[in-house]
Parts: C-alpha cells; sequence; structure tokens
C-alpha cells in the first residue's frame, strides 16, 4: 500500500519517494518491518495464546526433555503468518502477479495448518486433520499456481545462451530479445542450466505444448505437496524448522534477485524471469519472519509454530521455487525436507513389511522423523537396524548440527550450476 503511495507521489518532488523504485530499499524494510513485527507482537500474541490455553499435545515418544514441552503455547505460525504479510502488504506491489501468488500461497497454507492444528486442540490429541485433506488442500494451491503461470500472460521468460565471439576464446552468456511463455526451468550439471518439460512431450505433435504445461503442472503439485509435508516433519525439535528454512529463504533470496536481472542472471547462466525481483521483497519478509520467531523459538522454546507454521512454511519454499524455475534444484536444497520424508516412509513400509512377511516388525531407525532418530538412545531400541549414536544428541547441538548441513546443501546448490 506504501508502495503505490508513494508511486502516486512519484513526481510531486518530495524528497525519498523514489526509494520504493529499488527492490533492495524495499527488500530491507521488508526484512525490518517482519522482524520488528515477530519481535513486538510475537510476544504479546504468545502471551494470548498462554491465556487461552492453546498448549502443546506431546507425543510420547521417549525423547529427553519430551515432558518440559507439554502445555508450552502452539500455533505461533501466526507470528510468522502476520510479520510476512504485513510488510508485502505495505512495500510490496500488489499488481505483480509474483508477489500475489505468494501472498495467496501464504494465507491458503496458514488457513490449512490453521484448521489442523485447531482440531488437534479441540480433540486433545496430535490427530488433527485427516491426511487427505491436507493432501486436497496442497494439491489446490499446486493447480492454483501452475494454471496462473500457464494462463497469465504476465509470467514469461527470456531464454539464455551460450555464445563465443570470433574475436574471443571465451563463451558469452546472451539472453534472447523477445520474452517467451514456456515451462522451461533451471536444471543443475548441463549447458544453459534449462530443461523444458515439452520436451517430454514433443512426441505428441501438436498436443505437445500443452501437454508439457500439464506435465509442470502435475510437477508443481508434487513440489509443493512434498516440500510442505517435509516442513510439516522437521517442525518437531526447538529451532529445527525455522533456521533452517531460514537458510534455505537466504538461498531463494538470491537466486530471485540474480533471477530477475539481466545482468546478473548471465553470471549463474540462468533464465532471465521479467518483473520476478519483486519475489526478492517477499522473501526478505519471509527471512525476518522466521528470524524474528527464532528468538522465541530457540531452545528451550517459548511458543510452537504448529502445522499453521511449518504447512506455511513449507509451501512458501515450494511455490517460490516454483515462481523462480527453481523447483527442480530442491532436492538438494531442500534436502533436509527430503531426508525428513523419506525416513518416515522407509520405516513405515519397513516395520509393515517385517511384520507381515517375519510376524516381528523391525524398525530401520531408533525414531522418525530422523531428528528424533538423533535423541533416543540406542539402548531403548533393540530392534532397530541403526542404533548409531548409541547416547542421544543434546537437542542444541543436534539443530546447529542441521542448520550447518542446510548452509552446507545452499552452498552446493549454487556450486551445481556452475558445474556443467
Amino acid at each position: 500500500m506504501l508502495y503505490h503511495l508513494f508511486d502516486l507521489l512519484r513526481d510531486s518532488g518530495i524528497p525519498g519517494v523514489r526509494l520504493m523504485d529499488y527492490i533492495t530499499f524495499r527488500s530491507g524494510a521488508s526484512f525490518v518491518l517482519a522482524l520488528f513485527i515477530a519481535l513486538v507482537f510475537g510476544r504479546k500474541i504468545i502471551d494470548r495464546l498462554r491465556q487461552l490455553q492453546i498448549g502443546e499435545i506431546v507425543r510420547d515418544l521417549g525423547l529427553q526433555g519430551e515432558n518440559t514441552k507439554k502445555g508450552t503455547p502452539t500455533m505461533g505460525g501466526i507470528i510468522i503468518i502476520l510479520a510476512i504479510l504485513i510488510p508485502c502488504l505495505l512495500v510490496g506491489d500488489l499488481t505483480n502477479v509474483y508477489m500475489l501468488l505468494m501472498i495467496i500461497s501464504t494465507i491458503w497454507l496458514g488457513i490449512l495448518g490453521f484448521l489442523d492444528d485447531y482440531l488437534k486442540l479441540k480433540r486433545h490429541n496430535k490427530d488433527g486433520m485427516k491426511g487427505k485433506f491436507k493432501i486436497i488442500g496442497q494439491l489446490g494451491l499446486g493447480l492454483i499456481v501452475g494454471l496462473t503461470m500457464w494462463l497469465s500472460p504476465d509470467v514469461v521468460v527470456r531464454e539464455n545462451t551460450e555464445v563465443r565471439p570470433a574475436d574471443s576464446t571465451e563463451t558469452v552468456v546472451t539472453y534472447r530479445p523477445e520474452n517467451v511463455k514456456s515451462p522451461q526451468t533451471t536444471i543443475p550439471f548441463v549447458k544453459n542450466n534449462n530443461f523444458d518439460y515439452q520436451w517430454l512431450t514433443k512426441w505428441m505433435g501438436e498436443y505437445g505444448p500443452t501437454a508439457g504445461w500439464i506435465v509442470f503442472i502435475i510437477i508443481t503439485i508434487l513440489v509443493v505437496m512434498a516440500i510442505s509435508n517435509g516442513a510439516n516433519l522437521t517442525d518437531g525439535v526447538d529451532g529445527l524448522c525455522a533456521g533452517t528454512s531460514a537458510i534455505i529463504g537466504v538461498a531463494l533470496l538470491i537466486m530471485a534477485y540474480l533471477g530477475g536481472h539481466v545482468v546478473y542472471a548471465s553470471y549463474l547462466n540462468i533464465l532471465y524471469i521479467p518483473e520476478s525481483s519483486e519475489l526478492v521483497v517477499f522473501m526478505a519478509a519471509f527471512i525476518g519472519a522466521l528470524t524474528g520467531f527464532l528468538w522465541y523459538n530457540a531452545n528451550p522454546a517459548q511458543v510452537f509454530m504448529g502445522d499453521t507454521g511449518s504447512l506455511t512454511i513449507g509451501g512458501i519454499i515450494a511455490v517460490f521455487a516454483i515462481l523462480t524455475r527453481k523447483e527442480l534444484l530442491t532436492p538438494i536444497l531442500c534436502g533436509i525436507f527430503l531426508v525428513e520424508n523419506l525416513s518416515v516412509m522407509m520405516q513405515v513400509s519397513y516395520y509393515k513389511y517385517t511384520k507381515k512377511r517375519c510376524g516381528s516388525p523391525r524398525r530401520i531407525f531408533k525414531c522418525t522423523p530422523l531428528h528424533h532418530h538423533f535423541q533416543k538412545s540406542g539402548a531403548d531400541c533393540p530392534d532397530a537396524i541403526l542404533r548409531r549414536p548409541f547416547n542421544p544428541v543434546p537437542e542444541q547441538k543436534l539443530v546447529v548440527r542441521f542448520w550447518i548441513v542446510a548452509i552446507l546443501l545452499a552452498a552446493i546448490t549454487f556450486v551445481t550450476l556452475k558445474i556443467r
């Protein structure tokens, strides 16, 4: 709103009005506002949650310090959502299709997570919304994002290509002069770092382009579901999900800034996406909100984000990666979310298989999601294949180590774009 107000006053001669024209200024303002809201109003929201006796319901997994978490205010994701939306509404360009999609995604998954938390509290157990309804909600968001990217005339890309001038021994990255409507994305380890989903459907002749967009929409849905659920599973230790997501957010912010500037995009040899630089403003608010939330969520946590926060965080990361055409990099960048998902799938599958096959069920890990495996003693899990580390890892050390891994994965993601 302030952005559009300043736009009306652009020719008024008032000093400082044109500052809103700069993405860097608005991103900085967005980060500071989000951090301020999370820190100042977060305290008030936590007190209110405590007054309403909205406390965490902890499932007994036999973990150290588990009982101390019971009754801690939950649904703290409200803090994150407000700290993201308010700065974006104030300093964001609300006519930009990318900004609108991110705001819609935040509200959509915020409502989905809120309903899940509400049902848990109402029933006084960890069984909230049925899984099929979560999947339907995530599928719906994936459809909205995918169809908008297909049908909106404002969602275009400019293709990059490498050329070698006759008087030079080095290649130069150039961009085609026209914008194109294409389901292209960035992929590592290949020349020009581009992959077009229509390549998979070109055998369909005249229906190939349409089928290519359908494949893109299916990928969009799968990415939203995978990362949103992965973030949800990662939210089980104080500060783990918020800190990991903030690190991923920094990497995505850099990619969005580079991909939204034709000169900088050429350095990584990635697609130039016109008007996508507005996403930097949103991601700055996202990072600021998570940083402020960590003030209260770091061990020992004064508030938990609940599904209100974790489902929203994962969905934001997924949609942001899709809009910046980096969804195929998420298996590396969001590797922690991926491993958390896989650990649960492997554990459940192996448990059911051994129970049916042998009559005596066994486990692969001591406990899942994976971060709980490191918290549990090997002596308490004689039926687990992987019992090391035998002694539980202290929660603070576990969280910091996961953060370090997240930083390493973010660095590797950028490196893969330069290895061709």
